[in-house]
């Protein structure tokens, strides 16, 4: 592959049929077009890699004078995404756009996304804690219960379950098959589900290793 990965969007759920008819549930991605701002040389950067930008322009207002020249150069319109990548085997050059057809004859990748905010949750939805009795004489339904230790150390452990903040993490999922790709909408089609929620950006790319 010419760039490790693309940029890509999550459009959402569906469920396609094998050639036995057998279910199989995937997620649609549109992965690309994405053009490449810049490339960084190991003579200069001290190391080699693509800046690609997902094609999707950004209003004029919203974009500051350094941004444009930073995009001018490759004689490309700001978008509103940019990311880096490694980059491989094969030429390419500021300006170019690089489309899904770069993932043809690739079997798994490694999807990256952001996953949903759930704002202050208590320990049992975030740690997946049992609480106690639902009964009415119970006083204790969906607290944590103790936290803390004997005399020693008398204090408590790092990495003890507590309610906090969840979700609106960067989450990848290693080892997704790719069950088809579509060159002509730049549409990917991965087994199985992708963190985020629909229009959510995402990174793919080539699996280096293997998932469950």
């Amino acid at each position: 592959m010419v760039v490790e990965g693309l940029i890509g969007k999550k459009i959402g759920m569906t469920q396609v049929f094998d050639e036995e008819g057998n279910i199989i549930p995937v997620t649609v991605l549109k992965v690309g077009p994405c053009a490449v701002v810049q490339i960084k040389t190991e003579e200069r950067d001290g190391y080699r890699a693509v800046q690609l930008a997902y094609i999707e322009e950004k209003p004029p207002r919203k974009v500051n004078k350094p941004t444009r020249g930073h995009y001018s150069k490759a004689g490309v319109a700001p978008q509103r995404l940019l990311r880096e990548f490694k980059l491989g085997e094969g030429e390419v050059k500021e300006g170019d756009t690089l489309t899904v057809d770069i993932f043809e004859g690739v079997e798994r990748v490694d999807v990256t996304g952001t996953s949903k905010g759930r704002g202050f949750q208590g320990v049992m939805k975030r740690h997946g804690y049992a609480g106690g009795p639902a009964a009415h004489g119970s006083k204790f339904h969906r607290a944590p219960g103790s936290v803390g230790s004997t005399t020693f150390p008398g204090r408590v452990l790092k990495g003890k379950g507590m309610p906090g903040h969840m979700g609106n993490e960067r989450v990848t999922v290693i080892g997704l098959r790719v069950v088809d790709i579509d060159k002509d909408n730049n549409l990917m089609l991965v087994r199985g589900a992708v963190p985020g929620p629909n229009g959510g950006y995402v990174l793919v790319k080539k699996s280096k290793r293997c998932g469950k």
